[in-house]
């Protein structure tokens, strides 16, 4: 969407919006209604998404809700019913849509098809190799003249300049929140904070695994962002209100506001 000369990517925002909305009405465990409005609202997001032909955000979306979903059931068959009925969906995109099919095709034949299906990724792999462990230096490596270099493709591009090592080291900065949340979330406040962190760190996790095993052939191509790295208002604001239901989550003195002990002045004001 474009308001002006402002650019808004509303599917990025709307990420946040469904997992407080997943973690809100989920938040009762035992109201089967709010997880049918839930799965309702998951439905509309993904109507949206295919409209739009972002499937890349579509997985993202669902396996958000794979995870909101077991938070509040922990019911492995109901699950497994809902990823069959949605790879059978899957399926018969792939005969509707021919574009997807030809990403799957050329995944792991990239180099079959060197300036055709597999031309960006190629080139990530190239210039990635380029770089070696420490990188050819900010803004001198030749990714960047490429389509999406700073978006779907950034990863080789942070390896070209910036190295292999710096490139890992962002990857395993996600992880880490990964790990920070699943420790947060063992003291969490409520269900809500447990479910929006778990849904969020989920959410960053697999976006970081389909940019990253993307780019370099590992997985298809969706052309997904990386968070905190990709080039974007959209994306960058969209990672920040994930790292901020992780924060939320939080429950170390003087961590959050929610938990914040009172200040030596504070108590001295009383006091007096």
């Amino acid at each position: 969407m474009r308001l002006g000369g402002l650019s808004l990517q509303p599917s990025e925002l709307a990420k946040i919006c469904y997992i407080f909305a997943g973690a809100a009405t989920l938040d009762r465990l035992f109201n089967k209604r709010n997880l049918w409005l839930f799965i309702g609202l998951t439905g509309i997001c993904g109507a949206c998404l295919a409209l739009q032909n972002d499937f890349g955000t579509a997985l993202v979306f669902f396996v958000t809700f794979l995870v909101i979903a077991y938070l509040r059931s922990g019911d492995f068959a109901t699950l497994g019913l809902i990823c069959g009925g949605c790879f059978a969906g899957g399926m018969l995109l792939l005969t509707i849509k021919p574009h997807v099919a030809a990403r799957f095709a050329s995944w792991g034949h990239i180099w079959e098809d060197v300036y055709g299906a597999g031309f960006q990724q190629t080139h990530t792999l190239t210039a990635a190799a380029s770089g070696g462990m420490i990188g050819v230096g900010a803004g001198k490596g030749w990714l960047s003249g490429l389509a999406a270099a700073d978006t779907d493709i950034v990863f080789g591009m942070l390896c070209e300049e910036w190295g292999l090592v710096i490139a890992v080291l962002t990857v395993l900065c996600i992880i880490t929140l990964a790990v920070f949340a699943v420790r947060a979330c063992r003291a969490g406040r409520s269900s809500f904070y447990t479910i929006a962190a778990c849904a969020a760190t989920s959410l960053l996790v697999f976006q970081t695994c389909l940019n990253v095993f993307g780019a370099v052939d590992i997985l298809p191509f969706t052309g997904v962002t990386l968070p905190f790295v990709s080039n974007g208002g959209s994306s960058m604001l969209s990672a920040w209100g994930m790292l901020a239901f992780l924060k939320a989550t939080d429950t170390r003195q003087n961590a959050s506001f929610a938990v914040r002990l009172p200040s030596r002045r504070e108590l001295r004001g009383e006091v007096d």
